[in-house]
Formats: C-alpha cells, structure tokens, sequence
C-alpha cells in the first residue's frame, strides 16, 4: 500500500519522561500506519499509554523519538508556525472535558478554528450554523456552554473540530463523562461523520461500546502494541 492511502503512519514512536532524575518510558516503539477515512479505536489499560499517543500524533507533544507522518508529512521536521497550521487545518480535536470557552456561545466556540485559519466572519457564520445543524444543534446556537448538557457540549466540542475540513478527527475518551445514552448518542454521531463525511476518526478510550463501530482496534499495553484486530476479531477481555 503506498504511503498517499494512508493519512497516519507511526514509526518506532519512544515517548520518556524525566521525573526528577527518573525515565519514565510512555511510549516503547510504537509502529502502525491508519488509512484515510477509516475508524480506529486505540484502547488499553490506565497507564497504557493511550492518551500519550494521542497527544504525540496529534503534535500537542513531541517524541522523544520515531517518526510520525500527518497526510504525507513528517511533523518533526515542522517549525512552530507549520505545527500550528497543520494542527488548525488537518486535525480536529475532541477532548473528554470538552475545552469550550465558558464566555462564548456554541456557534462562536464553533467559529474559533475558522478565526485562526483566516476565515471570513460572513463564511464562518454561515459555515458555524450548518455544522451546528449537522450535529443536532442548530436550536442551541446562542446557547452557552453552561446553558447545554454534557452531551450537548459534547456535540458543539464535535462540530469545533469538524470547523476546517480536517482530514483527521482525534477523540480522547470522547464518552467519558457522559451517561450510557449520551455515550451513545455520541458514538452514532462518530460513525456517521466517519462514514458520512469521509473523515478519518482515531479515539483512544476505555468504552467498549467504541469496539462495534471501530474498523480496526489497536491494543496498547505498557507503551507497546500488544495487537491489532479487526472489529470482528477483537478479544474484548484484554482491555482489563
């Protein structure tokens, strides 16, 4: 498979951190390679490593060493400014507390990627109201983040990161502090973008409900890919 089919490739990814004089190895030569417009879920124990991975494909951390390439491009070899860009227009980001900004209403927290990527105000407003539609919304646009439910944040956290056409969505435990039925909900929402929109979606999580809309699992364990399955192959007990 040529490298053009695939939007993610991690190779021999170390991850350490220095605690006092102490190594703590997150991250132990980690290797995969993701395809565009596919839904995987990276799962396994605390401590696993999960959220780490997440933080480094999605350059919010850097490695300590490996390569990690973003649509066909190395991101160590990024200065500042090109991380940021490719941060704001390839990736989306879904983070589990949600990170909206408290003073702004659900359409403005929408139009805060399409400000920083020089969008118009005319286009990002148009733009913001068809997203907030597309995820069920649209009545709560003017609506604070304390004026909405957890799920409903969640919702207006999913359509901030669909702002830019991102040829990738990163979901860090996007279900974790919401009930059963808002999980759900949440997940549907997920899988229909996935398979709707075309947008490659990567979720590091605990939520075993994430398995049945997942094309493919990845299994960390100790900093290390214990094994990659197929939906229909996964061994659901390894997760404990």
């Amino acid at each position: 498979m040529s490298l053009e089919e695939h939007v993610v490739e991690i190779s021999d990814v170390y991850k350490e951190f220095l605690l006092g004089k102490v190594v703590i190895p997150a991250l132990q030569g980690i290797s995969f390679k993701i395809k565009r417009e596919e839904y995987v879920s990276i799962m396994g124990p605390s401590g696993s490593g999960k959220s780490t991975l997440f933080n480094v494909i999605g350059g919010l951390d850097v490695v300590t060493s490996g390569e990690i390439y973003i649509d066909q491009v190395d991101i160590a070899e990024l200065d500042a400014y090109e991380l940021a860009w490719l941060r704001n227009r390839k990736i989306g980001y879904i983070f589990q507390t949600f990170n909206l900004l408290l003073a702004f209403t659900a359409q403005e927290n929408v139009e805060i990627p399409m400000v920083f990527a020089g969008v118009p105000r005319e286009e990002r407003r148009i733009k913001s109201k068809e997203i907030l539609k597309m995820v069920g919304l649209e009545d709560r646009a003017k609506n604070k983040p304390g004026q909405l439910s957890g799920g409903q944040q969640q919702r207006v956290a999913i359509a901030r990161a669909l702002a830019n056409n991102p040829a990738i969505i990163l979901a860090d435990e996007p279900t974790a502090n919401l009930d059963l039925a808002t999980g759900l909900e949440i997940i549907e929402l997920l899988k229909k973008l996935n398979e709707n929109q075309g947008t490659t979606i990567i979720t590091a999580t605990h939520d075993l409900k994430m398995i049945s809309i997942s094309d493919r699992i990845i299994w960390i364990r100790d900093g290390k890919v214990d094994r990659i399955e197929n939906r229909a192959d996964v061994q659901v007990s390894a997760i404990s």
